[in-house]
């Protein structure tokens, strides 16, 4: 089956419909699958609801879609950089449902395993737990979260192969993993692609059974935070 195709827009054709849930990798600016992002805004898709630990910046990663309005609904753990999020936020144009950053995590995780819904003591007694199933195990409460399974999930790895097994650098391996497996349909950009028996079967972070299409592409190294003291 062919997985490798020849842009952001070739890998997305015919998998993009108004309404559709995405699950996006990344964390702060490392990882994000920007190229796929710039895609999704350019097709024009809209009422978008994606799970992704946060939001991008103003003007990179799923803030690019945040200004074109094309998200309706967030699922995501932090969102502290992005002030066009904050604004729709606060008039009430997007929808946020916050979980705590583990919870994420698990939640993604557990819809690529198969697990419809698990327990945490997580968010016990917060609003986090508003309008969930609460339940005592030996004397203590616990809430149960929900295993997400997306329509499509968008990853960026640092290697794979043509087969999709890949490789992420570093701390950009961090929501990256889960994202990909949570998705009905998985597509990946990395850095470079290579024939298979070229990477060590030991050091493969996600297996190519889990993506069915992936791109190569030019990314940007962003730097979120620069600090510098005086000359």
């Amino acid at each position: 089956m062919r997985k490798v195709y020849g842009s952001a827009a070739e890998a997305l054709d015919g998998l993009l419909h108004d309404g559709m849930f995405i699950a996006a990798g990344g964390f702060g600016l490392c990882g994000i699958p920007e190229l796929l992002l710039q895609a999704i805004k350019d097709a024009g898709t809209k009422d978008l609801t994606f799970a992704s630990n946060n939001a991008g910046v103003d003007d990179f990663g799923i803030g690019i879609l945040l200004q074109t309005r094309q998200v309706k609904k967030m699922i995501s753990s932090y969102v502290g950089e992005n002030a066009e999020f904050m604004r729709q936020y606060l008039s009430g144009e997007l929808e946020l449902e916050f979980n705590p950053q583990g919870t994420l995590a698990e939640r993604l995780r557990a819809g690529g395993a198969g697990i419809p819904g698990f327990y945490t003591k997580t968010g016990v007694g917060t609003v986090v737990a508003e309008g969930k199933e609460l339940k005592d195990f030996d004397g203590e409460t616990y809430v149960l979260e929900r295993g997400i399974v997306a329509d499509l999930a968008i990853v960026k790895a640092w290697k794979a192969d043509t087969t999709g097994n890949a490789i992420f650098r570093k701390t950009a391996r961090n929501f990256n993993v889960p994202a990909a497996t949570c998705g009905k349909i998985c597509v990946m950009e990395v850095e470079e692609i290579v024939e298979p028996g070229t990477l060590d079967p030991d050091g493969i972070h996600l297996p190519g059974i889990y993506v069915h299409r992936l791109i190569q592409g030019q990314h940007e190294k962003r730097i979120e935070q620069r600090t510098v003291r005086a000359a």
